[in-house]
């Protein structure tokens, strides 16, 4: 179950992020923090994505999906997400998107060599 639902959230990122443009995206992915965090703490814990998750339509997930997604994205190793640790992990979990954020990097390091001298 899991697995149909990660698929369907790497085919709308890309779209999301076609329509919205890259502030418009970032925007949205900050509103689904929002919509996820203690709002206490100001952050993603386990018992905060479990609350919400259903606003999202990952009510599904296990408690054992739920803390390997915050596991995955805990870079900082405090148990829970901060805002830029959730984008950073939305992202990741997007193949597509990254795929078109690398194009377009080396488009821009491509186009910046070329008008050096």
């Amino acid at each position: 179950m899991a697995t149909s639902r990660k698929s369907n959230f790497n085919d709308f990122l890309p779209l999301m992020a076609e329509k919205l443009g890259g502030d418009g995206l970032i925007g949205e992915l900050c509103k689904g923090f929002q919509l996820l965090m203690d709002k206490d703490k100001r952050v993603i814990t386990f018992e905060s994505l479990k609350k919400n998750s259903a606003l999202l339509g990952l009510q599904d997930l296990s408690d054992d999906d739920l803390k390997s997604m915050l596991k995955e994205g805990d870079f900082d190793g405090d148990g829970a997400l901060n805002q830029m640790e959730f984008c950073v992990l939305m992202f990741r979990l997007s193949p597509e998107l990254m795929q078109q954020s690398q194009f377009l990097l080396e488009e821009a390091l491509n186009q910046d060599s070329e008008f050096s001298f």
